[in-house]
C-alpha cells in the first residue's frame, strides 16, 4: 500500500502542479456561475414571474432563492464530472510523454498504477467540487437563501455521489485515450455536450419526446435531478407558503426535472441513487477489466 500511497500522492502533486490542468478545472464552476447568473438568471426569472397570476405579489427574494437554486444545481451537475475528465488527463499525458512505460517497467504492479490514477483522480476532483459548492452555497446566502440543514446534508452527499460517478466514467474512458489529439477532442466534447444531455444547461422537459426517452437511459439527467431537488426544494415551499397555487409550483417543478419519467414510470429519488451507484460500479468494472486485458496481452 506504501507503493500505492506515493503514486496517489505523485499523481496529486502533479495535478495541482500543473497550472494549466488545475486553473481549468478550478476557475471552469466560477466562471459558470457567473455566466449563468448574468445571462440566464433574468430570463429564468422572468419566466417564473410570468408563470404567476396577474397581479400577484410576490417577495422577489424568494423568485431569486429558486432562480439561484437552479444555476447552482446546473453548475454542480456538469461540473463533477468535467473536472473529473479534466483532473483524470493526467493518465492521458503520462502515455504522450512516455512516464507510463517508465512506471510498468519498473516493480511497481498493474492494478497498483490504475488504483492510484483513480484514487488521485477522485481526490482531486473531489476537492475542487467541493469548493463549487461552497461558492455555490455562497451565492445562494446572497441572493436567497431557502435551505435547511437536510437540505445541505444531501447536496454534499449528491456532490461526493456524483464526483464518483464522473470519476468512474473519466478512468474508463480516458483509459482508451493515447495522444494529445484524441484527450483535446475528448476534453472538448465532454465540455461542450455533458450539460446539453443531463439536463443541466437545458431543462429535459424542453425536449422531443423521444430525445426524452433517450436521455432517461443516461445516468447523468438523474444525478441532475437530485441536485435540483435538494437545491430549489426550500423555495418551492417557500412560494407555497406565500399564497402560489399547487398546479402552479406543479408546473414549475416539472419543468425543472424535478422527478423523470422513464417510459410513464416516475422515477423516485431513492432510485435514482440506486441508478447512479450502480452505473459508478459497472464504469469501475469496465476500468479494472481493461486494465486486466492489457495486461494479459503484454
Amino acid at each position: 500500500m506504501s507503493t500505492v500511497a506515493a503514486l496517489i500522492k505523485r499523481n496529486v502533486k502533479l495535478f495541482f502542479k500543473d497550472k494549466g490542468m488545475f486553473f481549468t478545472a478550478l476557475v471552469t464552476p466560477g466562471i459558470l456561475l457567473v455566466l449563468y447568473s448574468t445571462f440566464l438568471g433574468n430570463v429564468y426569472k422572468d419566466t417564473y414571474m410570468a408563470a404567476l397570476p396577474q397581479g400577484f405579489i410576490l417577495p422577489e427574494k424568494i423568485i431569486d432563492g429558486l432562480v439561484g437554486g437552479q444555476l447552482v444545481s446546473s453548475i454542480l451537475a456538469v461540473s463533477c464530472v468535467t473536472v473529473a475528465f479534466c483532473s483524470n488527463f493526467l493518465m492521458v499525458q503520462d502515455k504522450v510523454s512516455g512516464v507510463i512505460k517508465d512506471l510498468t517497467m519498473s516493480p511497481v504492479k498493474p492494478y497498483q498504477l490504475s488504483l492510484a490514477y483513480y484514487v488521485a483522480n477522485l481526490v482531486s476532483t473531489l476537492i475542487i467540487c467541493l469548493g463549487a459548492l461552497c461558492l455555490g452555497l455562497g451565492y445562494l446566502a446572497i441572493v436567497g437563501w431557502y435551505l435547511s440543514v437536510a437540505d445541505v446534508f444531501l447536496l454534499l452527499i449528491d456532490v461526493i455521489v456524483l464526483v464518483l460517478f464522473g470519476t468512474a466514467l473519466s478512468s474508463l474512458v480516458n483509459f482508451f485515450l493515447n495522444t494529445q489529439g484524441q484527450l483535446s477532442a475528448v476534453g472538448t466534447v465532454i465540455s461542450a455536450g455533458y450539460g446539453f444531455i443531463c439536463g443541466a444547461y437545458m431543462p429535459i422537459s424542453t425536449f422531443s419526446e423521444g430525445l426524452q426517452k433517450v436521455l432517461s437511459f443516461l445516468p447523468g439527467t438523474y444525478g441532475t435531478s437530485l441536485v435540483r431537488s435538494h437545491c430549489v426544494r426550500g423555495a418551492l415551499e417557500e412560494l407555497v407558503e406565500n399564497g402560489v397555487h399547487t398546479e402552479i409550483v406543479e408546473a414549475i417543478k416539472a419543468s425543472l426535472d424535478l422527478s423523470v419519467d422513464f417510459f410513464g414510470q416516475t422515477v423516485e429519488i431513492p432510485v435514482m441513487y440506486i441508478i447512479l451507484l450502480v452505473s459508478i460500479f459497472l464504469f469501475l468494472g469496465g476500468f479494472v477489466l481493461a486494465n486486466v486485458a492489457k495486461h494479459k496481452k503484454r
